[in-house]
């Protein structure tokens, strides 16, 4: 009895202890929207999988605690990542899954019988929460809701997305320590390029060609996202011209006239997603070789004949992940090593993922997350 009575003491001085830690506080997310809730954050449902990069970019090894629910599309569009944190936390096998708002396949019940503390959404479902009545489900269950975003416009959300990720998770000063690496890392490109101002190769972004039979070409990027990397890295975005927005269709004639100096197509690993399995397959422990005979075999399409890029063997492929992470100064770094081979001679993208993984992940690096055709891999 006595001992008992020890234990129960115990457990009440423990509950105190936590909940006297825990503060209620209002944010304000990239959407604008005002939430409160207690912080830091426990029970998280990620309303995507791909927000374990951002998170872990500032939680490291920590990244799964309080996780209890992600969205599906980590598995399924990189599944090189997922099997490199399930070789480091198993236990995220067996976390529940979830779909997705805008194509009506986010189980909202079964969300809300989870009890989360907090549901973390990506910008571009914003809409659909609205119309979909989500809000008005989740308020009424007492569940907050933030977003964040990392994939609209990451000049504008990145730095904030990170401070708030930072705020939910008690880790203010990691993501002020990372956003500072960041930057740091950008400006070791543009910053050189100010100065030099050379004359900018046009460049085609081609997006994830070979993962569907249903896309025609050409898919690429307005002059947002991998479109605003491009230009960060000196070259002229051909997706740029016909767009202000994310993501533009282009047709083939657009890209013979456009006669980029570069053709650089994303990719990753697809498997179970794609049905024609043509994709270029980069990514963490990519071999080189299978994603090589892949690009060589996509820029034999039509669109491409004869165009400057592929006469002069400048056509690339880079991990498609980075458009949807905050590690997107890596991929301007290979941007600019691959236009601009001589102004760059000292600059390591390779080194300076490295030094991303040993700093702040809690996962190694493992190279191949880009080839070349012209061999330019220094």
């Amino acid at each position: 009895m006595y001992l008992k009575h020890i234990v129960g003491g115990f457990l009440f001085a423990l509950s105190t202890l936590v909940a006297a830690h825990a503060e209620e506080v209002t944010v304000t997310d990239v959407a604008g929207r005002e939430v409160t809730l207690d912080v830091p954050v426990k029970r998280v449902l990620l309303g995507e999988g791909r927000q374990v990069h951002a998170l872990a970019a500032i939680r490291g090894d920590k990244v799964f605690d309080d996780v209890i629910a992600w969205r599906d599309d980590l598995m399924g569009s990189d599944a090189d990542s997922y099997a490199l944190y399930r070789a480091f936390a198993p236990q995220i096998a067996d976390l529940p899954r979830f779909g997705y708002i805008p194509t009506g396949t986010f189980d909202v019940e079964a969300a809300i019988a989870l009890d989360p503390g907090v549901i973390i959404l990506n910008l571009e479902q914003f809409e659909a929460a609205r119309e979909s009545g989500f809000f008005q489900f989740m308020d009424a269950a007492g569940v907050p809701v933030v977003f964040v975003d990392f994939r609209a416009d990451l000049d504008k959300n990145g730095d904030p997305s990170l401070r708030l990720l930072g705020k939910l998770f008690d880790v203010e000063e990691k993501a002020e320590e990372y956003i500072a690496f960041r930057h740091e890392q950008l400006g070791r490109v543009t910053d050189v390029l100010e100065k030099a101002k050379p004359e900018k190769p046009v460049v085609l972004l081609y997006r994830a060609p070979g993962i569907s039979s249903t896309t025609a070409c050409c898919k690429t990027f307005g002059s947002y996202n991998f479109g605003r990397m491009i230009e960060q890295a000196g070259g002229i975005n051909v997706g740029s011209a016909f767009g202000d927005t994310t993501y533009v269709d282009i047709n083939p004639e657009q890209v013979i006239a456009s006669d980029p100096e570069h053709v650089i197509v994303t990719g990753a690993n697809w498997e179970s997603v794609s049905d024609i399995q043509e994709f270029v397959s980069v990514g963490p422990g990519a071999p080189e070789g299978p994603a090589l005979k892949r690009l060589a075999s996509l820029v034999q399409a039509p669109a491409f004949t004869g165009i400057r890029a592929v006469r002069e063997g400048k056509v690339h492929a880079i991990w498609h992940q980075f458009y949807n992470n905050p590690y997107d100064y890596v991929a301007v770094q290979r941007f600019a090593k691959w236009f601009y081979p001589e102004l760059f001679a000292d600059l390591d993208p390779d080194a300076t993922f490295r030094e991303l993984h040993e700093r702040f992940l809690p996962v190694g690096y493992r190279p191949g997350y880009w080839v070349s055709l012209s061999g330019n891999m220094n």
